[in-house]
């Protein structure tokens, strides 16, 4: 059942930003920054690996700025905003139990078989360890979400942009999908990584004010907790407080749903099976520059969510009744109210770049995943199979094209949610979380059968849906809050798809052994050198992987407890 307080209606119009020519010279400039890197990018693009994994030739710090880029979009901005004014200090959750740990374990258990596999996507993993069956289940799924989130990233780009700049919707969504269209049909992969990294500190340098000057209106730190704490009760600006299980708090969610539902199935879902993001990781240049990839992004991950929470927080107490009807406000419009309300021109200026970038690298991030899984895992391996590597770099192309039209068209089906970071955890629950489950039984147990892995994907993604769309949509079993049920969705799906591919498994003839080295946790890819080569050895022999997981634990074990 969604919360009567939340009414879809678009921004509103009196957050009209005072632009001037300043403003628009800075966004001019950054659009022309974006395609020269897409230009620059076209000369390197030789071959089908160059244009949908960069040729495996990334640095670390390359490709672990784009991780983290790629995640911080325009949705994760103004969702994450929505979430704060919504739901307070309980945002943190979604970054220190529902991002560090997942991305950790990605970047030291998961990637070696990522990487050392030599596939291209994540789908094409589960044509390795079970069958045709499971890799064209996944590809379908993926490549369906994929231009779901994308159109997530464009809805809230024209309903930011038509409310702060007056530009129709029609004119935002064209200018800036032709950016994205173009520099990624020119660079492939490269260009959207290369301008990732550029994306990571425009987006910066748009949050940094926005946080510094609505901190400073709410009256500092002291002045925004007392309150809130007034406004809204004590629990708004605690991380656990609440929780218990039976307990009321404004998430609607207890600590069990929020440490099994966020932190291990809908976190370890998404980091560790988005391909989106091991994309970015899969780009790098050997195994130990894949495997530090997300351990770079999980450290500024601990402290973004300071970036994106404070504004929320700061919307919810300047305005009374903040995502209510009677404000005329939505969730959504936390950071653009602010924007409104506080940045100078010019600063103006940086900010709405800052969102544009943010909408770009979300977008990209899932176009360049959507053209790699429908060229190479759909359509090279189910319809036109065999052909010269130049038709495939050709159909990428005309496929990247394409996704970015269907995004248009899959746009406003997130008008309907005021908090779009609902949705988009509504979407890694029925897509993420049935991957995520083929995924683990499959890497951590032999005899999970090749037939295992497609009854399991449909199982889990078939019981997310029933428990969202029947049990709680119906109201057949009480749950407080989207978010809430979304938790409960996310655990429903994980255990039905468990249980399923083990029953399964039972019952069916498991792959031989020989053919799951590599594939299966404790055994070694035939791929590998004897003894292994620098960079292949296991996570635990290897200091520096060790350091880069120590110091990003060290730091999430101090801040969260410190907040």
């Amino acid at each position: 059942m969604q919360t009567p307080t939340t009414a879809p209606v678009h921004l509103a119009a009196g957050l009209r930003l005072p632009t001037n020519g300043l403003d628009y010279a800075i966004l001019a400039i950054y659009f022309a920054v974006v395609l020269g890197i897409g230009f620059a990018a076209r000369r390197s693009v030789r071959t089908s690996l160059d244009f949908f994994l960069s040729g495996r030739s990334l640095p670390a710090w390359i490709t672990g700025l784009a991780f983290i880029s790629a995640n911080l979009a325009a949705t994760e901005i103004l969702g994450m905003a929505a979430n704060s004014a919504q739901y307070g200090a309980y945002t943190v959750h979604w970054y220190w139990i529902g991002a560090i740990p997942a991305m950790v374990f990605l970047g030291l258990v998961m990637m070696p078989f990522y990487y050392g596999s030599k596939v291209r996507s994540v789908p094409e993993f589960l044509l390795l360890r079970f069958d045709r069956s499971a890799h064209l289940l996944s590809s379908i799924l993926f490549a369906f979400a994929a231009i779901l989130i994308a159109g997530v990233n464009l809805y809230a780009l024209a309903i930011v942009v038509e409310a702060l700049l007056g530009w129709p919707q029609w004119v935002a969504i064209v200018v800036a999908g032709f950016f994205v269209l173009a520099y990624i049909t020119l660079g492939g992969l490269s260009s959207a990584i290369y301008n990732e990294v550029l994306q990571f500190f425009v987006i910066l340098a748009a949050l940094i004010p926005i946080v510094v000057l609505s901190l400073k209106k709410a009256g500092g730190w002291d002045g925004l907790t007392s309150r809130l704490t007034e406004q809204h009760g004590a629990n708004f600006t605690t991380a656990w407080g609440g929780t218990g299980i039976g307990d009321a708090n404004p998430l609607g969610a207890n600590w069990l749903t929020i440490v099994l539902g966020l932190g291990f199935v809908l976190s370890f879902g998404y980091w560790t099976t988005n391909f989106a993001e091991v994309q970015r990781a899969l780009s790098a240049k050997n195994l130990s520059a894949a495997q530090r990839t997300p351990l770079i992004a999980a450290f500024p991950k601990i402290f973004i969510v300071f970036l994106v929470m404070i504004p929320g927080l700061a919307a919810a107490v300047l305005v009374p009744g903040f995502g209510t009807a009677d404000s005329g406000l939505q969730y959504n419009d936390a950071i653009p109210y602010l924007m409104q309300e506080l940045l100078p021109n010019g600063v103006l200026g940086i900010a709405v770049t800052g969102l544009l970038a943010a909408f770009m690298a979300g977008m990209a991030a899932n176009v360049s995943s959507f053209n790699t899984v429908f060229t190479n895992d759909i359509w090279a391996k189910y319809v036109v199979r065999q052909r010269e590597d130049a038709y495939y770099v050709g159909f990428g192309r005309l496929i990247t094209a394409i996704g970015v039209v269907a995004s248009i068209g899959t746009a406003f089906l997130a008008s309907s949610f005021s908090n779009i970071m609902s949705y988009l955890q509504t979407l890694f629950s029925f897509f993420n979380v049935p991957m995520f489950v083929v995924f683990i039984v499959g890497m951590f147990w032999k005899r999970a059968s090749m037939k295992s892995g497609f009854w399991g994907l449909l199982a889990g993604t078939t019981a997310a849906m029933v428990n969202y769309f029947v049990l709680y949509k119906q109201d057949i079993v009480h749950i407080p809050s989207d978010q809430g049920a979304n938790f409960v969705s996310a655990i429903a799906g994980f255990a039905a798809g468990a249980v399923v591919m083990v029953a399964v498994s039972l019952f069916t003839r498991p792959r031989p052994e020989e053919e799951l080295r590599g594939l299966v946790y404790g055994t070694r890819s035939p791929g590998l050198a004897e003894p292994p080569a620098p960079g292949d050895e296991a996570w635990y022999r290897r200091p520096a992987l060790l350091g880069w997981g120590a110091v990003v634990l060290a730091a999430l074990c101090y801040v969260p407890f410190s907040f």
